[in-house]
């Protein structure tokens, strides 16, 4: 894994740009977790990726529903976006189903210290931090998995 390595999101559109250049790479199986504080971009980041799948509706944050599914025709792959904030223990996430999602599709979650850690096995982690500019600085963890495919260029 790679990691402690950055780059700075002057903004919401810088931060859904990135999501855009993930969506290229997204492939069924993959796991992206979402890191950080409440405002710092997890939810903007995310619909940054469903933009790129196509997707081209609006994308609320799925804190209340906890699981938003997105499924073709609407986005090239089903997504399944993903908001742990509201759940306390990793077993609350088993009744989620979320292995299922990872038949044919790919989870993006906000909150993935709610996951037991094995289920986070071969997830692009990303965390998002305050930077000294009023942006956001993102660094990452990258699998073997993603060594060809990130970070985006």
């Amino acid at each position: 894994m790679t990691g402690d390595v950055g780059m700075l999101l002057a903004d919401a559109a810088a931060t859904e740009a990135i999501g855009a250049r993930i969506a290229a790479r997204l492939r069924p199986g993959d796991i992206v977790a979402l890191e950080g504080a409440l405002g710092m971009g997890k939810t903007t980041l995310a619909r940054g990726v469903l933009a790129g799948l196509g997707f081209a509706g609006e994308v609320p944050s799925p804190t209340f529903a906890i699981v938003q599914p997105y499924a073709p025709p609407e986005v090239r792959l089903p997504v399944w976006h993903v908001d742990l904030y509201r759940l306390e223990t990793p077993g609350e996430t088993a009744e989620l189903g979320l292995e299922e999602a990872l038949e044919d599709g790919a989870l993006l979650v906000e909150w993935p210290d709610r996951l037991d850690a094995r289920q986070l096995a071969g997830a692009l982690r990303l965390s998002f931090q305050d930077a000294a500019n009023g942006g956001r600085r993102l660094t990452w963890q990258a699998p073997a998995s993603w060594e060809e495919r990130w970070p985006p260029r």
